[in-house]
């Protein structure tokens, strides 16, 4: 088990009380593999303590990368949150610390894990 920053990047930010993350692959072999196993079900699951809604995800092909969008996880926002980071920020970095299961090869299939 590897994090996930080994073998991708993220920029994240807010509208709102939700945020969004782009989770982009550090290499083209890596996209397909993160396109598969890095789901909207493995994300939500991961932010689930921070009380995040349904999460949508979409892919972005021509960046080789998938973007998040996570509804309600800042509490309000910017302006109403008594959060820390209500602006979002930090959880790209966050979510690059989650543990996967990265094969040698990671255009071949693998399992997401939290």
């Amino acid at each position: 088990m590897k994090a996930l920053r080994e073998i991708a990047y993220a920029r994240s930010g807010d509208k709102g009380s939700s945020a969004n993350i782009a989770v982009f692959a550090r290499t083209a072999d890596v996209y397909p593999w993160l396109r598969e196993n890095l789901t909207a079900g493995i994300v939500e699951d991961f932010f689930r303590p921070l009380g995040v809604g349904t999460v949508v995800r979409y892919e972005v092909p021509n960046l080789e990368a998938l973007n998040f969008v996570l509804p309600a996880v800042l509490g309000g926002g910017g302006s109403r949150a008594l959060r820390i980071d209500a602006q979002g920020k930090t959880l790209g970095q966050a979510l690059l610390e989650m543990k996967v299961d990265i094969p040698d090869s990671p255009s071949n299939s693998g399992t997401t894990k939290n």
